[in-house]
């Protein structure tokens, strides 16, 4: 991860094919509003461990290598991480590949794969060279992190931590995605999900202590059966969550403005949260206070002495 989060990016100047390099603890003295009072947030270049975005990368819409530069360009102090999803990065020629991960990386963000490990499971049947192989590749390809899901997948807890001390070996920092609907992951309908049933948050969080123990870098909440396709959120299930884990080691899966409107109210503005590229503007202005709903405006705010 070191070698990823570098102090410095480069930002255009307003003349063609210049750039300047400057450390993003200067982000804010290099903004031409920064006398305007916001929330204090943890800056990008210590690591953030609080109030990390994750944005997904091609899957509901393309992302190429120029406008995600120019995303990140913009937006990029607001942005730790880049993830893909549904396998998407398995379908790009390697040079392609290979330049949107450089691109994440030359603005300091880490590289995800998303959960596409449990199609590399089912289809090798957990066969171990098979998956060292996955593993391998994503290493020599860029990928930081690997998201280890498995919604469609009936995988005993042992296995599943096994996986994750297996994937830190290959030197990649596992990232379990655990949930309480079975079936999650797949878009399935509201009537789907409930005729599967949910699990009680209480397997969760045994789960992602264990993931913990084992080595898991963080745990991602998988939004399904909780805020997403259901008829009513299970906020309970949240609380429980929240309650029970480190703030610093859970990310919400939150790809909808509702839903981390709702996080960034409960828990705060360093709430850890992953959101689609296209809203990372919207949640930005919510963590710093400035803008918001009717119910958000003026009502997100941080304390100074917080900061570590």
């Amino acid at each position: 991860m070191a070698s990823v989060l570098k102090n410095s990016r480069s930002l255009r100047t307003g003349l063609p094919g210049a750039t300047r390099t400057f450390s993003s603890s200067s982000h804010r003295s290099s903004l031409p509003f920064a006398f305007l009072p916001s929330n204090s947030l943890d800056p990008k270049h210590s690591r953030r461990q609080k109030g990390i975005t994750e944005i997904r990368g091609p899957y509901y819409a393309p992302v190429t290598k120029t406008y995600l530069d120019e995303l990140l360009s913009d937006w990029g102090e607001y942005v730790d991480g880049v993830k893909f999803a549904g396998g998407a990065f398995s379908l790009m020629p390697e040079d392609r590949l290979k330049g949107l991960i450089e691109v994440a990386h030359k603005h300091n963000c880490y590289v995800s794969t998303g959960g596409f490990i449990e199609r590399v499971l089912s289809a090798s049947a957990g066969n171990k060279d098979v998956v060292s192989k996955y593993l391998t590749t994503c290493k020599n390809m860029g990928f930081d992190v690997l998201e280890i899901s498995s919604g469609f997948l009936s995988i005993p807890t042992d296995d599943w931590a096994s996986l994750i001390e297996f994937t830190a070996k290959h030197g990649l920092m596992p990232k379990p995605e655990v949930g309480i609907q079975w079936g999650a992951g797949g878009d399935a309908s509201i009537e789907e999900l409930e005729s599967a049933g949910t699990r009680d948050p209480k397997w969760l969080i045994d789960r992602a202590n264990l993931f913990l123990q084992a080595g898991a870098h963080m745990i991602m909440i998988e939004s399904e059966g909780i805020t997403e396709n259901v008829k009513s959120w299970r906020t309970d299930a949240i609380s429980a969550i929240t309650s029970a884990l480190p703030a610093e080691k859970i990310m919400f899966e939150a790809a909808d403005p509702d839903v981390f409107a709702y996080h960034i109210q409960n828990q705060g503005a360093r709430a850890n949260l992953f959101i689609d590229h296209s809203q990372i503007v919207q949640l930005a202005c919510l963590r710093k206070g400035i803008w918001g709903t009717g119910g958000t405006f003026a009502r997100v705010v941080t304390f100074e002495g917080a900061q570590k």
